[in-house]
């Protein structure tokens, strides 16, 4: 039987994000367009899309995945004797082992399908902490920085860079697993299947969350100075924007990212 995680060159514990990573590596450095039309190349080529159009698909892998359970069991020279037994112990003892990998198979998945929903968390809620944090920044105009003295402005401009760092980190992560490339290459290599999974690029991804923040920023402006008078605020805010409100929104992102870290570890 064939084995598809070796022509992935990935692990049979492998999550469906790493399968598409090798995917991806693996046609772009096999595909027809890079290698002069090699046959041998195009043949691996065909190989990998095959194990990906099987291992990408979580139903088809839990089918494959039982095949090859059945495979290695029967591989192992009891198939003719015990295995298939019609003793009704011997049956009921090859139920139990088929219902436990099949069990295994599916806590897999689930667990997979968990792990993917964090790391989609774990991008959402910095990007809408920042988006926030850049509305309720330039509306509030708070004037903490000038107002401090030494101590308190070296806090300020530490927690800025770890949360400048915190962002980069995640926005990172983000776009490498829910973004595709902007290349030549993905659309003719890649199923309806993924690029519907992954209809976005990072070029436009990118532009999204730029402007979205422009947009917080230009919000906050306008609530700020409409609707948000000298007199019901703190004496932490000013009446004017000071070029210290761009400290702020890492701050609060990081905080508040987190704050759901620390949340979810007690979720779980």
């Amino acid at each position: 039987m064939v084995n598809y995680y070796d022509i992935l060159k990935v692990s049979p514990k492998a999550t469906g994000t790493e399968i598409k990573s090798a995917y991806r590596r693996l046609a772009r450095k096999l595909h027809p367009d890079k290698n002069q039309g090699s046959e041998e190349t195009a043949l691996k080529f065909a190989e990998i899309a095959e194990a990906y159009e099987v291992l990408g698909n979580p139903k088809e892998r839990i089918k494959y995945d039982q095949r090859m359970a059945d495979a290695r069991f029967r591989s192992n020279g009891f198939a003719d004797s015990f295995i298939d037994s019609a003793n009704p112990h011997a049956r009921r003892w090859r139920q139990m082992v088929y219902e436990k990998r099949y069990n295994d198979i599916i806590d897999r998945m689930i667990a997979e399908e968990r792990k993917e929903a964090m790391a989609f968390q774990k991008v959402v809620y910095p990007l809408v902490a920042l988006i926030l944090g850049c509305l309720l920044t330039t509306a509030l105009r708070p004037r903490i920085f000038f107002d401090s003295d030494i101590l308190g402005r070296i806090i300020i401009v530490s927690l800025f860079i770890v949360g400048i760092i915190h962002i980069i980190g995640r926005v990172r992560d983000g776009f490498e697993r829910f973004t595709q490339p902007d290349d030549d290459i993905h659309e003719s290599i890649l199923d309806d299947n993924e690029r519907k999974e992954k209809p976005v690029s990072r070029l436009a991804a990118a532009a999204a969350v730029i402007g979205a923040i422009l947009l917080a920023l230009g919000i906050g402006l306008v609530i700020g100075y409409q609707f948000i008078s000298p007199d019901s605020r703190f004496p932490l805010f000013s009446e004017n924007l000071k070029p210290e409100f761009l400290f702020y929104p890492p701050i609060v992102t990081f905080f508040v990212d987190m704050m759901h870290t620390i949340a979810s570890r007690f979720e779980r």
